[in-house]
């Protein structure tokens, strides 16, 4: 999950759902150290389902919950090629966007910024990556879709594929930084403090 600024997850209300009422699922954030974030999530093949429709929207829920612009399914335990984006952080429901099983197929230009992900609660870095990208993807409903985005929302792109590849933002800081902070968590894994 792509962070716009640290802040801790919350509980979900309740909305309707086709004429019955339906909780909002809000799932835990699966943490570094999870082998399910280590390891490329598999390709979506059946689209347009209810249960896929029901996961799109409690992977917002969870995403909005966090006050994250992005959410991979890796990040909530799933091995699955999706994603959801909202740079808007819910302010505009046109912002979002739904991934399944994206490419990246063109990146222009580049941007340095400071990056964070829920599954590195804590944790901050200066990121160098791409500022224009050009994603491939499949919506909820199957559709391929071709989409350029610049800025936030190419780093959202780029942040969010990486995921389902299973790589994290700390495999584009330096090694040093690298190993200084996965020093911090194995203390804090020791201490308890993580998990």
């Amino acid at each position: 999950m792509l962070l716009t600024e640290p802040r801790p997850s919350g509980s979900g209300g309740s909305r309707r759902l086709g004429g019955e009422i339906a909780a909002d699922m809000i799932y835990p954030i699966v943490k570094f150290g999870d082998p399910v974030l280590d390891r490329e999530a598999e390709d979506v093949h059946e689209f347009d389902t209810p249960e896929l429709h029901k996961f799109l929207e409690d992977m917002f829920e969870s995403m909005y919950a966090a006050k994250g612009v992005g959410l991979a399914a890796p990040q909530i335990g799933f091995s699955r090629k999706i994603a959801v984006i909202d740079v808007s952080n819910g302010e505009n429901p046109g912002d979002k966007l739904v991934l399944i099983n994206p490419q990246i197929l063109k990146t222009e230009g580049k941007q340095e910024g400071e990056e964070g992900c829920l599954s590195i609660p804590g944790f901050r870095e200066q990121v160098k990556r791409a500022r224009r990208v050009t994603v491939r993807a499949k919506d909820a409903l199957g559709k391929e879709f071709e989409m350029t985005g610049e800025d936030l929302l190419a780093r959202a792109f780029l942040h969010e594929t990486d995921h389902l590849y299973g790589r994290l933002y700390i495999s584009h800081i330096s090694a040093l930084k690298r190993d200084l902070l996965k020093r911090k968590i194995k203390k804090l894994q020791r201490a308890g403090e993580w998990g």
